[in-house]
């Protein structure tokens, strides 16, 4: 049996939903098959519940430092994680009941559940039906991977989707990645009061980043406790003596090293979901890793077929998902040209203080050759930082010395994912960065020393 429909969308994540409002309002009747979640990743086991868990984390961390603010509490401070579970639930229980009932009230779209696979360019199968449609939005997301470590299948291992079920304290968790997941729960779980390692094959963390951004991280971590082990190599694992806990073996700056967790935690990497679509029978073209390949406008090599979200590996980002269907959406009903390349990377690393990161790195626009400037600003000169007692990180941007366009910036600092925005609103609007300069910002806060460190702008050294 075939059922025929004018769009069908294969995924609940951040651009399906919102792809599906557009296409029913344009008329169309649309078939929208998820099968586990609504709501994908970021719902589900992504920015929203471990957003819930930093800020309960961050509650302990004041909590414990509420001394330093005159304050005098009646006892040690103490995390109830059953409780910091149910609160995390709640939150995620809200949002997809929010997201259950837009969905069941659009009118026009039917909500199927179930795995899909292409059987040919333009339908696919569902629970024994065949779904055929003109247009076809592939929105299927990724999956963490584990570590390729002999032993690793033979002891339990946690991800960012299997974290979300624990509700006990790790008394010793090993996080095995030292990038942006890795370190988020890193320090939750030691502001929650578990000893935590961090192991990472790279001889810095987050190596994506410039390396001052990377040394300033890695020293407020340490900070609070948090303990790294760069350089990973030859990394073994095995079970405990008692059957439970897990023994890492491995060397790091050329010496072996033992280290023994109740809890290990992969945060690698990810793979996108392509793998079970059946895309050989409709053609579909992947890259090397798996990614679906797609055009400037976000269109596979099949005509009238779209992949977008983490699938793509054009973003992975809950925000570059969302901004996938507004691309898609623009370009088929509103008559526009939209395109991917024309958005500006923007991203955050949500530790405390988190990192607020826009185009282009020190590294890069070294590499561009270009004439630039740059500017630096320790979070100790900030009044509104020293008044809140959370002086850690800086503020860097990086300017074009002769177009005077903003080219990047690394904000790792209190509210550096928000201030951040200024900065990437200029950019968005290619205007100079004196527009910004010459803006007058409220006092006491944060963002009103971006003008003063746009003020403070010298040549980057060694650019040209």
């Amino acid at each position: 049996m075939s059922t025929h429909y004018d769009a069908l969308i294969i995924g609940s994540g951040q651009a399906g939903p919102f792809l599906a409002a557009r296409l029913v309002a344009a008329g169309m009747q649309v078939a929208l098959v998820e099968r586990e979640h609504l709501g994908g990743t970021c719902v589900n086991d992504g920015c929203m519940p471990t957003k819930t868990l930093v800020a309960s984390a961050r509650v302990a961390h004041l909590a414990r430092r509420a001394s330093d603010y005159g304050v005098t509490l009646g006892g040690a401070v103490s995390v109830d994680m059953k409780a910091v579970k149910a609160r995390m639930d709640a939150v995620v229980d809200d949002a997809i009941k929010g997201l259950t009932q837009w969905l069941g009230g659009m009118q026009g779209l039917r909500v199927l559940r179930g795995h899909a696979r292409f059987v040919a360019p333009h339908a696919v199968e569902v629970s024994g039906e065949t779904l055929e449609a003109p247009k076809i939005f592939i929105n299927v997301g990724g999956r963490p991977v584990l570590p390729d470590w002999p032993g690793v299948d033979q002891v339990p291992v946690l991800t960012n989707t299997s974290m979300m079920a624990l509700d006990e304290l790790p008394g010793h968790l090993v996080v095995v990645g030292g990038s942006y997941i890795g370190l988020e729960f890193a320090q939750v779980y030691r502001r929650f009061g578990a000893q935590v390692t961090v192991l990472e094959y790279a001889d810095r963390l987050i190596a994506r980043e410039d390396a001052e951004v990377s040394q300033e991280v890695r020293a407020i971590l340490e900070r609070e406790g948090v303990r790294f082990v760069l350089g990973v190599r030859d990394a073994r694992v095995s079970k405990g003596a008692d059957g439970k806990d897990v023994r890492i073996a491995l060397n790091a700056g050329g010496m072996a090293h033992k280290i023994q967790g109740s809890h290990l935690l992969a945060a690698v990497g990810r793979r996108p979901n392509s793998d079970g679509l059946d895309l050989g029978r409709a053609g579909i073209a992947t890259d090397a890793r798996g990614f679906i390949t797609v055009d400037d406008q976000l269109r596979t090599n099949v005509p009238g077929v779209w992949a977008l979200g983490d699938v793509n590996g054009q973003g992975a980002f809950t925000h570059t998902s969302y901004n996938d269907h507004e691309i898609v959406a623009a370009n088929l009903l509103d008559g526009e040209e939209r395109r991917i390349s024309k958005r500006i990377p923007a991203y955050a690393l949500f530790t405390d203080p988190p990192l607020g990161r826009i185009g282009m790195t020190e590294a890069q626009v070294r590499a561009s050759g270009r004439p630039a400037l740059v500017g630096v600003m320790p979070m100790s000169r900030v009044g509104r930082a020293k008044e809140r007692g959370e002086t850690q990180g800086f503020m860097k941007v990086l300017v074009d010395a002769q177009t005077e366009r903003i080219l990047g910036a690394a904000l790792l600092c209190i509210e550096g994912d928000e201030i951040v925005h200024s900065l990437l609103d200029v950019m968005a609007a290619d205007a100079p960065y004196h527009v910004i300069r010459r803006c007058v910002h409220i006092h006491p806060t944060v963002s009103e020393l971006i003008p003063t460190l746009l003020g403070n702008l010298a040549p980057l050294a060694g650019a040209h």
